[in-house]
């Protein structure tokens, strides 16, 4: 199952009974990688995020996960720092950080209402080893609450994103620049992270030209170079896997890729078209598995729909970052 968020852990970023329920009932998918969720209080991106900061989020947590494995499936938490995607009336008032002062051209949900993207500070070069130390730490949070791995969430213009992005990243020192300055500070965060929990139990995310949330990477040649510089990155360290979302998952930038990484790769067809079940079986025809979004979202029972060739429920957009169960844990199994 893919990281979707749901917003549905409160003001406190704390995993309640039915944040348990909702991973609980999609057990059966196999391997659940949770929303992303922040690993600082600067970090939130959005309202009623759950969070890997305080001992409740933890515990919480914990609740998640005990549901999951007593129902026979497993779960990694998506580690996700927000970067520029948040706003002080999120996070907290906190200062928003991102690699370079640039601001996206946009407006966010927040607890005052819908605002506009503020210029975030950019980050001094004595502040990198904190931001590594904040993914290393809610790392090692996802580990003492039960996940059984994590996914650094490196796409879709969050802090990791930023970096690797030429739109977002103007930096004139050895993390900004080339393509391989771009990449080194994913490739430092993730060395980081596989050095404190391991590399058996370590994802990163990826999505080049995916070009959301100001993150853009237009020039094909630029984005082949960054790509690459990041594979040849994590390569040497064993990750777990590498999910990468992309809407050709079967073209030469893909393929270059997972051939470059060497290891396990994770397809997600993108947010284009929901994935179906042909979609699923062409990319399981090379991948090691599909990454499923909203088919999951709606039908708990998914493996068990496409197995059997059943009907699936659709999912309600209007209920996707709502509160409460409907459009959360009410959508039904199929009954026998």
């Amino acid at each position: 199952m893919a990281p979707l968020t749901r917003s549905r852990s409160g003001l406190d970023g704390v995993p309640g009974d039915i944040v348990v329920e909702y991973y609980r009932q999609r057990a059966s998918m196999g391997m659940l990688v949770s929303e992303g969720t922040y690993p600082s209080f600067a970090g939130q991106a959005f309202v009623r995020q759950p969070g890997l900061v305080t001992e409740a989020q933890i515990a919480g947590w914990k609740r998640v996960t005990d549901a999951v494995h007593a129902d026979g499936g497993l779960i990694i938490a998506q580690v996700m720092h927000s970067g520029r995607v948040t706003h002080q009336e999120t996070n907290g008032g906190r200062t928003v950080l991102a690699p370079s002062a640039l601001a996206i051209d946009g407006f966010t949900r927040t607890y005052a209402g819908k605002l506009p993207y503020p210029v975030p500070r950019a980050l001094d070069l004595a502040e990198l080893p904190e931001i590594i130390e904040e993914f290393v730490q809610g790392s090692r949070n996802a580990i003492a609450a039960g996940f059984d791995g994590v996914e650094l969430h490196g796409a879709n213009g969050y802090l990791l994103h930023e970096f690797l992005a030429p739109s977002s990243n103007q930096r004139d020192d050895a993390y900004g620049g080339s393509p391989a300055n771009r990449a080194r500070f994913v490739i430092e965060t993730t060395a980081a992270v596989v050095e404190a929990i391991g590399a058996g139990r370590t994802w990163l995310r990826i999505s080049p030209e995916h070009n959301v949330q100001g993150a853009l990477e237009t020039d094909p040649t630029d984005t082949l170079e960054t790509y690459s510089a990041l594979a040849d990155g994590i390569a040497p360290l064993g990750l777990a896997g590498l999910s990468i979302l992309h809407k050709e998952p079967s073209g030469v930038l893909v393929q270059h890729l997972c051939n470059r990484f060497g290891g396990p790769v994770l397809i997600n067809t993108g947010f284009g078209t929901i994935t179906s079940l042909k979609d699923a079986q062409a990319v399981m025809g090379w991948a090691d598995a599909v990454v499923v979004g909203r088919p999951a979202l709606a039908n708990p029972d998914l493996a068990h729909r496409w197995e059997q060739d059943l009907p699936l429920n659709e999912p309600d957009h209007a209920t996707f970052y709502t509160e409460g169960a409907v459009g959360y844990t009410d959508y039904p199994f199929w009954k026998n």
